[in-house]
């Protein structure tokens, strides 16, 4: 059986540069459709964002430092007095410090430029796809995005992925130009855009190298030769725009900037290499508060790896609801694009969005580090993308058996799907299920007939069929919406899953079944200030119960406030607490620095126990508030253990409400 795929526009032929394709008119429900598309996302994105509060507090009190201090800007620092830096590179906290320079400090300056994010991604990914699949692909690759939980999640929450995503997608839209006409410049650009979602969060950003290398060897025009000196002066635009900040942060003197979080070196090489880079592969993450490899942890990283984790409970609701379909449809282009020429844009389309979606999806089921469900969203474009490609293209084929079958089968392992991961919070709208499951078999079954009646009935089928496939995401994208996220680790839906939620199967203290099955984090190990359940300002999904110093922080009470805010301008950091998030609750809400001892973890030795003496002798920072830390770290210094240790010996503890505070200015022996 031969087939003949449809011809995409408006690009030059695969014979050569002679002759120039016409684009074909332009139907005027286009652009009312691409407005609805991202008015839509937009409205989604944006509706009741201030709920969330400050969201992850983590990179809410960064953005804080940055909003006041230039040198916080640049570097990252949790601390506009410069202690040390975020476990990640700047490029994420500058999109939001700019716009809360610009309105101040708040929920809504800090959380609208991730909404905004979104926003465009959906609009670059319609642009990239409608380039060589019409318009029609473009718009159902966009509503796929926008309607993806997890995206839903990240575009309205201040965690980096929202900007890392939009840049490798802007990557795609670039490369997709440069392999029409063969232009070093736009393949620069494209090599630009993942450097700078390295500088977003470094080597997550490079797993689309592959996917889009490959793509340009293979289809772009010209002698092998010269693309690959092109590919070439690319690799050395990815090694400028990612090691930049880089080479600057090493070349400065360490005395004189604030220290690399995450490492335990003080070398952000280190962090990129290891914490951040290979460690997550290996799960070898120094002063991590994974499990990896260890015996007696889960296993297999922090959420079990293997090749079905991405349909499990704990990601599978996140990103998975039309994973079968794009796989089912990227090996059906695959086989239908196997005698086209070399540069034919049906297979180049397959190369670049599936290598995107093959490579992140291995590297995210196989690794043995600290892996979240939010990190799925960076297969939401590819995802996006092989839908609207592959539904489309297969529709204009659906006069032969196989487009029909493989449509009828795409829809009808959609709705089977959908109704299996529904039926994980199986009290959530119950009625749902049936609704999504009878109704996509039985549409399947209408697109499986041969084509016969009138082209409007068609239509007709194939709307329905869109929409009972978005019916799902989409609800629980609503529900991701509509509901407050906060901490460290969010997660989309109603199961609230993931780390420690409070959706069906969670209870405080312990990781719900879809995290870690039967794991308790020890009762005690948590001193006197620690953070309640529920996280700042309380009670949002993401926050892990029983250890929120760690992945959240609190709001302190008016009495703590007014006590740390007290001469503050006489002191370098209103205070000091062991664990970024325990600090930057107090940091936040004081308005003023307070030092995040040992940085997210508390295991990095800043500062020292020597170093932060030296402090107190000075006078540097007023008080030590109690808490914060994790008792189960893997390693990485002790510093942070050893100046609570010496707190305790030397000053007089004031408890107000139920936190510990010792006034580093009042020595025991000060008499």
């Amino acid at each position: 059986m031969t087939m003949t795929v449809p011809a995409c526009h408006p690009v030059k032929p695969s014979a050569g540069p002679a002759t120039m394709l016409a684009p074909p008119p332009r139907p005027r429900w286009v652009r009312p459709g691409l407005f609805g598309l991202l008015g839509a996302t937009a409205l989604l994105y944006l509706w009741g964002l201030g709920a969330s509060g400050y969201a992850n507090t983590f990179y809410s009190a960064a953005v804080q430092a940055g909003a006041t201090s230039w040198k916080a800007f640049f570097f990252g620092s949790s601390d506009a007095a410069n202690s040390i830096m975020v476990d990640k590179p700047p490029a994420a906290l500058w999109m939001m410090e700019l716009s809360a320079r610009i309105f101040g400090v708040n929920p809504w300056s800090i959380l609208v430029p991730q909404a905004l994010e979104g926003t465009a991604t959906v609009g670059v990914l319609y642009a990239t796809v409608r380039r060589w699949h019409g318009p029609q692909a473009g718009l159902l690759a966009g509503a796929v995005l926008a309607l993806t939980p997890v995206a839903v999640l990240m575009f309205r929450f201040n965690n980096p992925d929202a900007l890392l995503v939009l840049l490798l997608t802007l990557s795609a839209y670039a490369l997709v130009k440069a392999v029409e006409a063969g232009r070093t410049s736009w393949l620069i650009a494209a090599a630009a855009f993942v450097g700078l979602g390295f500088l977003t969060k470094m080597m997550q950003a490079y797993l689309v190298l592959p996917g889009f290398a490959l793509t340009y060897l293979v289809a772009a025009p010209g002698a092998l030769r010269r693309r690959i000196e092109q590919l070439l002066l690319a690799s050395v635009a990815l090694v400028v725009s990612s090691g930049w900040w880089v080479a600057v942060v090493e070349l400065w003197p360490a005395a004189d900037r604030p220290y690399v979080g995450g490492s335990q070196t003080n070398s952000v090489l280190e962090l990129i290499f290891g914490y951040n880079g290979f460690g997550r592969l290996t799960g070898n993450e120094i002063g991590s508060v994974g499990w990896g490899r260890q015996p007696g942890g889960p296993g297999g990283g922090m959420f079990g790896g293997g090749v079905s984790r991405l349909f499990t409970s704990a990601m599978g609701s996140q990103i998975a609801w039309l994973l079968p379909a794009a796989l089912l449809f990227l090996l059906t282009l695959l086989w239908l694009g196997r005698r086209m020429p070399r540069t034919d844009r049906l297979r180049a389309s397959i190369l670049l969005w599936g290598g995107w979606l093959l490579v992140t999806g291995i590297v995210l089921s196989y690794a043995q580090g600290i892996i979240h469900p939010y990190y799925t969203v960076a297969l939401a474009p590819a995802i996006g993308a092989l839908v609207g490609i592959g539904a489309i293209t297969l529709w204009q084929l659906r006069s032969t058996p196989l487009a029909r079958t493989v449509l009828a089968a795409g829809l009808a392992s959609t709705a089977v799907w959908a109704y299996l991961l529904l039926d994980r919070a199986p009290s959530w709208q119950p009625w749902l299920r049936g609704v999504v499951l009878i109704g996509g078999l039985a549409c399947g079954l209408a697109l499986a007939m041969p084509a016969r009646g009138r082209r409007k009935t068609g239509l007709v089928v194939a709307t329905i069929a869109m929409a009972l496939g978005l019916t799902a995401p989409a609800a629980y994208a609503l529900d991701t919406a509509t509901t407050p996220h906060g901490g460290a680790i969010p997660s989309a839906g109603p199961q609230g899953g993931g780390f420690g939620g409070h959706g069906p199967g969670g209870r405080p203290g312990r990781f719900p079944s879809r995290g870690l099955p039967g794991h308790r984090f020890p009762a005690s190990g948590f001193p006197a200030g620690g953070v309640p359940v529920g996280g700042f300002p309380g009670g949002r999904r993401g926050a892990l119960s029983g250890i929120g110093s760690l992945l959240d922080a609190t709001a302190p009470n008016t009495a703590l406030t007014t006590l740390l805010t007290r001469d503050a301008d006489r002191y370098t950091w209103v205070a000091a607490a062991v664990g970024s998030n325990t600090a930057a609750g107090f940091q936040l809400a004081t308005g003023h620095p307070v030092m995040p001892i040992g940085g997210f973890n508390g295991s990095d030795p800043s500062p020292t126990l020597a170093t932060f003496q030296q402090y107190v002798a000075h006078d540097a920072i007023h008080y030590f508030i109690g808490g914060g830390g994790f008792p189960d770290q893997r390693g990485g210094s002790s510093s942070s253990r050893h100046i609570a240790a010496w707190v305790q010996q030397n000053f007089t503890p004031t408890t107000v409400g139920d936190t510990t505070v010792y006034d580093l200015t009042q020595p025991l022996n000060a008499g």
